[in-house]
């Protein structure tokens, strides 16, 4: 009879633990759960900021972090610090895995949320298929929204719909109202670590290594050397301009190419000093390339 009842008191106390520890990883996932209205609170001065850095209205920002993280919920961003499902394709960095359109796909990894509302911007700017939307007003969030839709971004027919819905019920269009030339002229320009530990900045379509190298008190032709350019023209479009030399090696072996890409872009991409990427790729010279073609990059 005691054996008994010692039996029954022991799983009492086993129940009464599970009792507890399963309120305790209720409570706490209750209270780690972020609201739609605390995450616009806690997030719309990193859109803000750039979209003053970079002319992306902070209503797409905020509307796309809100969509793709479901308001910083999802395990990409809980886990990843991954708000805008950003996958790695040529990322360097850490690596996290999610279903998505297939099974188990590779998503960038990053340190903060900071990390990735700056990679969100350098995405949308390095892309040329993304060119085009930087034609369009800061305040007109709806061209920007169907024009994601068009260059790809997402393969939800109603993607465009779902950030405009946002964007409106959410009045996060008043952010947008922020922006202004001349604090984008004046602000002052961003320095950033690219995977590969070499330190850029973003360069603006007809900016020069001269105006960059003025405001960094350093000397042009330090900036094309260590971008491996020769001239000194206005640049046609947005890019990484490096402040320091570019590496030997990077942590990638292989890349594969995507169309029209040049041997001088992926050295840019991985922070490689081109001269090197060259003998290690002797058939290729400074033509476009071929989509799929096994790049070594050490």
């Amino acid at each position: 009879m005691i054996k008994f009842i010692n039996k029954m008191l022991k799983k009492s106390k086993l129940h009464y633990l599970a009792y507890i520890l399963a309120f305790i990883f209720w409570t706490t996932g209750k209270a780690q759960h972020i609201t739609r209205r605390d995450y616009i609170k806690k997030y719309a001065p990193l859109a803000v900021k750039q979209m003053q850095a970079h002319r992306i209205p902070a209503s797409i920002t905020l509307a796309q972090g809100i969509l793709e993280s479901n308001n910083g919920n999802s395990r990409l961003a809980v886990q990843g610090n991954n708000h805008f499902g950003i996958k790695c394709h040529s990322w360097e960095g850490k690596k996290i895995y999610e279903d998505d359109d297939k099974k188990n796909e590779c998503f960038r990894d990053y340190k903060s949320v900071l990390e990735s509302f700056v990679d969100h911007s350098l995405f949308l700017k390095k892309y040329d298929r993304y060119n085009f939307l930087f034609s369009y007003s800061i305040k007109d969030y709806k061209s920007w929204a169907k024009g994601l839709k068009t260059a790809g971004y997402a393969t939800n027919s109603k993607y465009p719909d779902l950030l405009i819905k946002l964007i409106e019920e959410n009045e996060l269009y008043k952010y947008d109202n922020q922006y202004d030339k001349d604090d984008f002229v004046a602000l002052k320009r961003t320095i950033y670590l690219h995977p590969n530990k070499i330190k850029y900045v973003i360069a603006e379509r007809l900016e020069t290594y001269t105006i960059i190298a003025k405001e960094l008190n350093i000397k042009t032709w330090q900036l094309q050397k260590y971008n491996d350019s020769k001239n000194n023209n206005k640049f046609n479009s947005s890019r990484i301009v490096f402040i320091q030399p570019k590496r030997n090696k990077c942590k990638k072996r292989i890349h594969l190419t995507n169309k029209n890409e040049t041997l001088y872009d992926i050295s840019q991409t991985y922070g490689l000093k081109l001269k090197k990427l060259q003998n290690r790729n002797p058939s290729l010279g400074s033509e476009k390339l071929k989509n799929g073609l096994k790049i070594i990059l050490r």
